[in-house]
Formats: structure tokens, C-alpha cells, sequence
């Protein structure tokens, strides 16, 4: 085994540090007694039960959640759909056109996808409000799905489908039956990118929100420039519990599966 250098773990600590020092500064101030952020009066949770009072947080809150589901959703079935076509309907006209159009918000700026969503809503009189937030983050979450579904679908086994469309099946059974539940973890996988995306995008949806529907990205934006109140880092905690939740039931879970399959793989060398 390798041993760490000292600068190794000096450049380890500071990285980590520099990482997760300011977050859990955030985390002890969120329960601070005192209006004032940078002033420690007191151990309180006043500031969780006014948030949970705060109607234009929560409202924000819930438009985001609703963006970010329906978002990824459509967002998983359209990528899925990209990467079948791009791994399974080789050479065909206007591949290059097609290949790059799917993965063009992959490097395009944000700035210039979102612009251009407002110039294009724009000129369709369509209104800004979630039907718009939806669309434009289906646009460019997209191509984080193709990408990672494109992968699973160039290391699958394309004999599991010719043997089920010669037992019969059609083409479209053989997806269905075969190829969608071996792909599945990346279709997920991919859903769980795509929302995350959505989750956490400010800048597109800056140029497609409307006063109707505004997200929580963009309603913390805007509490900040009037300045750092302790809600906000409530909030914030809030978030980082969820998340930090979600890493743990994942681990968890992929843990469980992989001493499943290895128990499985064991009995299964011992019945043979």
C-alpha cells in the first residue's frame, strides 16, 4: 500500500477545508439566536419555524420541485430516445447534424441557451411561467441523459435482443421486455442528473421565469443581494440535510445490492 506523502495530506486537508469549513459555518449560523448573521447570540430553531411561515419561499420551493420532476421526465424519455437512435441507427442523413444538436447545450453557455429560449418563446406569445421553465430545462438537461444512457447502450449485449425477436417479439416488445430493464439503472440514473440539473439551474431560468412562477434559486438570489438573513441559511441547511440524506440512502442501497449479489454469486458457486 502506498503511503500518502506529506504534502499529499496537507493539500488533502486544505482542499477539504477550504470545501466543507464554510458550509458548516452555514449549518451553526442557521441556528443562531441573532438577526445578524456573523453574530452568535444563542442556540435557536426560531428561524426553521419562521421559514416554515414564509409563503414566497415555500411557494418557490414548490414551483421547483414541480419544474424539476417534469423537467427530468421529459427531459429521461427524450434522451433515452437520442442515444437509441444515435448508438442503434448507424450511418443515416443528417447524423452529424442530429449528434450535434443533442449535445450542443453540453458546451453552449448558458447565457446564450437561455436567450435564446426567451427569444424563442417570445416569438411564439408564449408566457413565461413553469410550462416555460419546464421546456427550457427539458432542452439542456437533455444531453446529460443521452450521454449517459449512450454509454450503457454501446456495452450492451445486442444478442439478449435478436434472440427475443426470434422467439417473436417485435421490435418494439424486444425494447420494451429486454433492452429498457437492462438499461434501466442509466435511464435512471440519468433522471436523477436531469433533476438535480433543474434543482440547481439559476441562470436559464432567470430568462424563462415569469412573476407567476419563480424558483428557489432565484428567490435565494434575490434575498442575498439585499443581504444574508438567517432563513436563508436555514434554508440552506434544510437542503444540505436532503441531500446529504439522499447520498447516504444511495450508498446504502448500492452496498446492500453489491453483498447481495456477491452472497448470490457465492451460492451459486457452491450449488455448482
Amino acid at each position: 500500500m502506498t503511503r500518502l506523502s506529506w504534502f499529499n495530506v496537507v493539500s488533502l486537508t486544505v482542499g477539504f477545508a477550504f470545501l466543507y469549513i464554510p458550509i458548516l459555518i452555514l449549518v451553526i449560523y442557521s441556528f443562531n439566536e441573532s438577526k445578524l448573521v456573523t453574530v452568535w447570540a444563542g442556540f435557536s430553531t426560531k428561524w426553521y419555524a419562521e421559514l416554515m411561515q414564509n409563503e414566497a419561499f415555500l411557494n418557490a420551493a414548490w414551483v421547483t420541485v414541480k419544474v424539476a420532476v417534469f423537467s427530468s421526465t421529459i427531459a429521461t424519455v427524450l434522451g433515452t430516445m437520442a442515444a437509441y437512435v444515435l448508438v442503434r441507427g448507424g450511418r443515416f442523413t443528417g447524423r452529424t447534424v442530429f449528434s450535434g444538436m443533442v449535445y450542443a447545450p453540453l458546451v453552449m453557455p448558458e447565457v446564450i441557451t437561455g436567450l435564446s429560449l426567451l427569444l424563442l418563446f417570445i416569438g411564439l406569445n408564449l408566457d413565461r411561467g413553469v410550462l416555460t421553465i419546464v421546456l427550457a430545462h427539458a432542452t439542456f438537461s437533455m444531453c446529460y441523459v443521452s450521454v449517459v444512457v449512450s454509454a450503457r447502450l454501446m456495452t450492451f449485449d445486442r444478442a439478449l435482443e435478436e434472440a427475443a425477436l426470434d422467439l417473436g417479439a417485435s421490435p418494439f416488445e424486444a425494447f420494451r421486455l429486454v433492452t429498457l430493464p437492462i438499461i434501466a439503472p442509466s435511464v435512471i440514473a440519468g433522471w436523477l442528473l436531469a433533476f438535480s440539473l433543474s434543482l440547481d439551474d439559476l441562470v436559464i431560468a432567470s430568462f424563462t421565469s415569469g412573476p407567476s412562477a419563480t424558483t428557489l434559486p432565484i428567490k435565494i438570489f434575490s434575498a442575498v443581494r439585499l443581504g444574508v438573513s438567517p432563513e436563508i441559511n436555514a434554508l440552506s441547511t434544510i437542503m444540505i440535510a436532503i441531500v446529504t440524506l439522499g447520498v447516504i440512502t444511495a450508498s446504502l442501497i448500492t452496498k446492500r445490492n453489491a453483498v447481495r449479489q456477491q452472497r448470490d454469486q457465492q451460492l451459486a458457486e457452491r450449488t455448482s
